[in-house]
C-alpha cells in the first residue's frame, strides 16, 4: 500500500503537477505579472473556490485509485480494477474535471486570459485523449464491465 501511495505521489507531480502547476506558473512568470496574493474581488474568490474544489476532487480520485483500483493515475501504471465508486459514480472522468477546475481557478484568481485559453486547450486535449486513447484502452482492458459503466455514467457530467 505504501508503494502505491508513493507511486501516485510521483505520477501526480509528473502529470497533473506539470499541466496544472508548472505550465501555469511559467505562463504567468513569462507573459504576465502575477497579483500580489490578496483576494480583492469576487472573481479571485471564485477562483480560489474553483481551485479548492478541484484539488479536493483530485485527491478523492487518487484515493479511489489507491483503495479500489489498486493502481495509479498514470496510463503507464494503471489501476488493476475498474473504479466505479466514489465520484466515479457520477462521472467517468472526475480527475480530468478536477484538473480543469484547478486551471479555471488559477486563471480566475490571476485574471489571466492566456491561462484561461491554455485551460480551454487542455480541456480539448483531455477530451480527445479520452475518446481516442483512454476509452479504447479501458474497453479492451475491462470489456463488458466498462461498456455497462459507460451506459450508466456520463463521460463528463
Amino acid at each position: 500500500m505504501f508503494s502505491l501511495v508513493i507511486r501516485n505521489l510521483i505520477f501526480t507531480i509528473l502529470q497533473p503537477g506539470i499541466v496544472a502547476g508548472l505550465v501555469p506558473f511559467l505562463i504567468l512568470k513569462k507573459l504576465e505579472q502575477p497579483t500580489n496574493g490578496e483576494c480583492n474581488t469576487i472573481v479571485e474568490l471564485l477562483g480560489l473556490l474553483s481551485f479548492g474544489l478541484g484539488l479536493l476532487l483530485f485527491l478523492s480520485c487518487v484515493y479511489c485509485f489507491i483503495r479500489y483500483g489498486k493502481g495509479t493515475l498514470s496510463p503507464t501504471d494503471p489501476t488493476k480494477a475498474l473504479v466505479v465508486t466514489g465520484v466515479y459514480r457520477y462521472t467517468r472522468n472526475p480527475m480530468y474535471i478536477a484538473i480543469l477546475l484547478i486551471l479555471l481557478g488559477e486563471s480566475m484568481y490571476f485574471h489571466s486570459f492566456i491561462l484561461g485559453s491554455y485551460s480551454l486547450l487542455v480541456g480539448l486535449l483531455f477530451h480527445l485523449f479520452i475518446i481516442f486513447v483512454e476509452e479504447k484502452r479501458l474497453r479492451k482492458e475491462f470489456g463488458p464491465h466498462y461498456s455497462v459503466y459507460c451506459q450508466q455514467v456520463k463521460r463528463w457530467i
